[in-house]
């Protein structure tokens, strides 16, 4: 059978209460601490791609 969601209502005064910034912000926090074991010469080029990208979800959510 099928999953049942239940939608409780609650007040949203700013994009911080959404759930869905909260996850993608927690999801850049992550991406960062795992960007900090990538090779040092990697820092400017493929681990400054992926912690800006990372960064951009929570930001357009926010601008949105």
């Amino acid at each position: 059978m099928g999953k049942t969601i239940s939608m409780e209502k609650k007040s949203i005064t700013s994009v911080k209460d959404l759930e869905v910034y909260s996850q993608s912000y927690s999801l850049a926090v992550d991406v960062f601490r795992f960007t900090l074991s990538f090779p040092k010469e990697e820092l400017y080029s493929l681990t400054d791609q992926i912690r800006r990208s990372s960064r951009s979800i929570a930001a357009n959510i926010s601008e949105g």
